[in-house]
């Protein structure tokens, strides 16, 4: 086997790398024309940096690139220091530099409509599916969703609980500064914004795991195996009323392949007890890589 020269990157790392930047890259230029195609025009400040370069843009005129760059870089430095050192402070300076950079290029784009509930809405999604690509490349855009994954490693929420716990306090402000009304838009931006960074993060749950106890389970295997093509995997039970160990077999399958199973576990044992729960994500043999 061909070992890599020295100072040459294996291929599986160059291609990681490749993966990761790219991530990065198309993560903040999504994030940068949500912004200005939705949010900026119609006052959303819908939390972290993009939502103050909002309030400053709307209040004294700055351009909002440049507000986000200056914000960003003590919590780039901050990034360093709590995330992963060199390694974690260049991908989050690609991503930090970038976002602004893209802002400033698409600050003359527009949708021609004005419409806060529109803009709220696919500014969320937009903005969610933007960080949620960065975040899969251990990175970030600077801004909250730096602060959100520091957040995440120090007390184990979620990104999206996260983004919205630090978002919401400047969701607050932006109700001094546009009222009410838009503040409340902006709270429903900032929900979309979370929802969609685990979606992004964890999949939407097509794959369905199948847990299922039957008294003729050797049957139930082998039909599996046979008519679904799927693997079977044997764990070891204790039946709290009965007390005796039994085996339950657990199936990973896709949601379409959810009623086939269901049927052929019915027809070999009508008594069988089966439980389907969603799979937020699955990485192996039939399914995806990781």
């Amino acid at each position: 086997m061909m070992r890599p020269k020295r100072g040459q990157q294996p291929p599986s790392t160059i291609k990681q790398l490749f993966s990761d930047y790219t991530y990065i890259l198309v993560g903040a230029a999504v994030v940068a024309m949500a912004f200005n195609l939705f949010l900026l025009p119609n006052k959303i400040a819908s939390g972290g940096v993009s939502g103050i370069s909002t309030i400053v843009a709307h209040m004294i005129g700055i351009e909002p690139a440049f507000t986000q760059w200056a914000l960003n870089i003590p919590l780039f430095i901050l990034g360093i220091l709590l995330l992963g050192g060199f390694k974690y402070g260049i991908k989050t300076l690609v991503g930090t530099l970038f976002l602004p950079f893209v802002v400033f290029l698409t600050r003359d784009w527009s949708v021609g409509f004005a419409d806060p509930l529109l803009g709220a809405l696919f500014g969320g999604i937009g903005v969610g599916i933007g960080i949620g690509l960065v975040f899969r490349a251990s990175a970030s855009t600077g801004g909250t969703d730096l602060a959100a994954q520091i957040i995440q490693k120090y007390t184990g929420l979620t990104l999206g609980a996260a983004v919205f716990i630090i978002d919401g306090l400047i969701v607050i402000t932006s109700a001094f500064t546009f009222g009410i009304e838009l503040a409340l838009y902006a709270l429903i931006s900032l929900f979309v914004t979370g929802k969609t960074v685990d979606m992004v993060q964890m999949g939407v749950g097509y794959a369905k795991v199948a847990l299922i106890i039957s008294n003729r389970q050797e049957e139930v295997r082998q039909h599996i195996l046979r008519d679904v093509d799927r693997g079977v995997t044997k764990l070891s039970g204790y039946g709290g009323y009965t007390e005796e160990e039994r085996d339950v077999l657990m199936c990973v399958v896709n949601q379409t392949e959810v009623t086939k199973l269901k049927q052929i576990v019915k027809t070999v044992d009508p008594k069988a007890f089966v439980i389907v729960t969603n799979a937020t994500e699955v990485l192996g043999e039939g399914f995806k890589r990781a």
